[in-house]
Parts: C-alpha cells; structure tokens; sequence
C-alpha cells in the first residue's frame, strides 16, 4: 500500500493537522503522554533559556514584553503564542519576526515523521504546532525562548519542556469545562508549569490559596507580586512608574517610562516580565537600555488597537469577564466621545452574561455578530444577553463581525467611536474589513 505524500505547501500542513487530530471536546485533548513520545522521538532537548507563561488574562502581553526586551539586547529569542489573528505563522515568531513558510514547512515534516516513527501517534493540531515550533526554534539556533500556554498549564502540550522561569500571570474564570468551575481548581492547573528549584512567578494581586500550597508542593521558587517584586506609579510624574525587585535582604528599584500596550493593568504584564529577567540575569543578561525600549516599543495588534481616523475604531480580543473589564476600563480613560458603539462576536462557550457587565450604561449600539463553526455564539443570543441584563442601548444582530462593523460605520459620526471585541475571530474579522492585513 502506497503511503500519502507528505505536504509541500503550508496551508496542505495546516489541512493535514486539522484532519488528523482525536476528537475531543471542541478539538481538545489534554494530556501529555502522546506529545511527550513524539518529543523524545524528536531527541528535543533543552539548548537555551526557557520562559513559560500561563494565566487568565495577560500571557501575550507578557510574552510580548519579554520577546521585544531580549531582542533588543541581541539575542536571538523565540516566541510561541496562540491563537493567531490572520496567518498561522504568527503563532511562531524568530527575533520578533513571523516565521517564514519554508522553515515552519521543515518543521512540520520533521513532526510527521517522527509521529509515524513514533506508532503514528495522534496529536491535537495545538501539540503538533508545539512540537514544530520547538523544531523551528532549534533550526534558528534561537539563545531564549518564550513560550505562551495555550489552555490551562499543567497539562498543556508546552509543559513538556522545563521552564527556567515560569510564569502565572493571573487566575481568572475561562475555560471552565476543562479547568475547573473556581478560581482555586483553576490555579492548579495554571501553577502547573512550575519546577523545583526553578523560578515560579505570579502576577495575580490575589493568588488563590491552591497556587501558593502547589508552588510548594512543587518545591518551586515562588515570587509574588506585591511580595518579592512590584511597582508603584510616580504620583508627580504621570509618563514614569517605578519597578521594584528583591533579592534576599536587597532591594533594587528602577524607574521606567509607560509600556507601548495600553492600561493600567500592563504594569502588572511589565513587572512581571522584567521580574521574570531579573531571575535569569546570570545565564540571560538584559541591560536597562534594552528593557526601556522593549517596553516603550512592545504592540500587538488587537490588544486595544487604537485605529486612527474618524470614527475612532478601537480592535480588542478580550472575551472573558476580567479581559471585558479592561476594555472598558481603558475605554474610560480615552476620552470624551458622542457615542459609543459595540461590534461584538464571541464564542458560545463564553461568559457573555458575565463579560458584558461591565459595559452596562456605556453603549449606545451593540452591534451583534454570528461568528460560524460549532463553537461560534448566534448573534441572537447575544442580543437577548444585552436586553435580559439591561445593558442599555438598541441591540442589532448581523450575519458576520464584518456585517455588523459595515453598520457601526455607517452610523457612526466623526466624534464617535467604535470598539469592536469578543473573540479573535472578531478582531481577525474586523482587521480584514479594515484592510489592516
């Protein structure tokens, strides 16, 4: 029997990941035995520094951060994150640059043929761009390393590889169906990329108790915010805030200029990247120079994207409660506009009850989207969340998020503004119609 020809193309690599990964729920499979076998067929090893970052809310700002400030002390860093916005290749970036598709191609073959090696073992399309994107970091001969948790930690298919440092950023309530339905449950899983001896850093201005008592069962050195690092805003300077670090009885304290992603809840992401390279200073040493300007010079489109123009369009992939609490935090802090108005789309295993809450009073007009696929939320029942919570303003439903962006534009004036969120597919969707691409 004649064995199928490997692809030769990045989007047949991408078809043959989503055609040959188990079922699980909504594509979903924890665990690491299987990622794990195909690894060591691979005889991946440890060639660098690793940093591993998990959290609710703020793990791609935080690898953001990182990946710009080592990059600009001249290493060669990787950065691993997902989901991606337009093209796959952004999930694997090498000195701050989307991989191209002939190394990520090479990768990928190397995979297959390892799994077939292997017994043909099944892997999710997420540990198969795991495994690749380790392989496309090796072949770049990379100096760090920064990897982003796709789902919880303990079982995501990055934790097969030991972080030097390990970050959880915060715990919040989001994937609840595989995670646990508290704060606590979630925390194990999310503290589940620590290790003994190592680092193990959280920015969560409340961590729950579960997350302390696994650092310590996992014999992890364990680094809170407001504990061990931190930061204070300068009451007489509004451009500046100051970092603090402790190392044993020492204290060092540095004053850096606001980081380039918006909100105040970035200082959390800053401070604990910078923590995160104050652990690695002796094997990965970043100078101040370096941190200032990764910080100042840090964006990631979607992320309270401001679009310059009139109306004032403001792009944000936020889709659980806390995240929905930023925006509309930072949408505070923008300015006076006439009107506000919502493009939003999200996905059904979503919150939206919880999420919107905090835009109860803020919205003129919600423009409500379908987003397709099993797990996409109709836009109708997104609009009876809005009138059943009485969020205030008219709800209006629409086929697709560029449907309902086309609306918000044509009603919108030159003093108003549109902020569209919910889901990356929204904020993919909308960037597209924007000719953002």
């Amino acid at each position: 029997m004649t064995s199928t020809p490997p692809p030769t193309s990045l989007d047949g690599w991408l078809a043959h990941l989503e055609a040959l990964h188990p079922r699980g729920q909504a594509g979903v499979v924890l665990g690491l035995d299987r990622v794990r076998l195909v690894s060591q067929a691979l005889d991946q090893k440890a060639f660098c520094p690793v940093i591993t970052v998990s959290g609710t809310n703020g793990k791609g700002s935080t690898c953001a951060y990182l990946e710009n400030m080592i990059h600009h002390a001249a290493y060669r860093v990787g950065c691993y994150s997902s989901p991606h916005l337009l093209r796959y290749n952004e999930r694997v970036r090498i000195n701050g640059q989307n991989i191209a598709d002939d190394p990520l191609c090479r990768a990928f073959a190397r995979v297959e043929k390892a799994r077939q090696a292997a017994g043909k073992i099944a892997l999710t399309y997420f540990e198969f761009g795991t495994l690749a994107a380790w392989e496309a970091f090796a072949e770049a001969q990379v100096e760090a390393i920064v990897l982003e948790v796709g789902l919880g930690g303990r079982l995501d298919a990055v934790n097969i590889y030991d972080a030097d440092v390990a970050i959880v950023t915060s715990i919040g309530l989001d994937h609840t169906d595989w995670l646990g339905e508290t704060r606590e449950a979630i925390a194990v899983e999310k503290a589940g990329i620590y290790r003994s001896g190592k680092a193990a850093l959280c920015a969560d201005t409340n961590p729950p108790t579960s997350l302390l008592e696994t650092a310590q069962h996992l014999n992890a050195d364990l680094r809170l915010l407001g504990r061990d690092f931190g930061f204070t805003r300068d009451p007489e300077n509004r451009l500046q805030w100051f970092y603090w670090f402790k190392q044993g009885e020492q204290t060092t304290r540095r004053s850096y200029a606001f980081p380039g992603l918006r909100g105040s809840v970035q200082l959390h992401n800053a401070a604990v990247a910078l923590a995160a390279l104050d652990c690695l200073n002796s094997t990965l040493h970043v100078p101040m120079q370096a941190r200032r300007e990764g910080l100042i010079l840090t964006e990631i489109p979607g992320r309270f994207q401001v679009i310059p123009g009139k109306p004032t369009i403001v792009l944000d992939v936020g889709h659980n409660p806390q995240a929905i609490a930023v925006l509309a935090d930072n949408l505070g802090n923008m300015g006076f506009f006439d009107k506000t108005f919502a493009v939003v789309g999200m996905l059904a295993d979503k919150d939206a009850e919880a999420a919107f809450l905090p835009l109860k009073g803020k919205v003129d007009h919600w423009f409500c989207a379908s987003l397709g696929g099993e797990r996409g939320s109709p836009a109708e029942r997104l609009a009876q969340v809005i009138e059943t919570l009485d969020l205030g303003g008219v709800a209006s439903v629409h086929n697709s998020p560029a449907e309902a962006l086309a609306a918000a534009q044509q009603m919108a004036g030159e003093n108003d503004r549109i902020a569209a969120f919910g889901s990356f597919l929204t904020v993919a969707e909308a960037l597209t119609a924007l000719h953002r691409i």
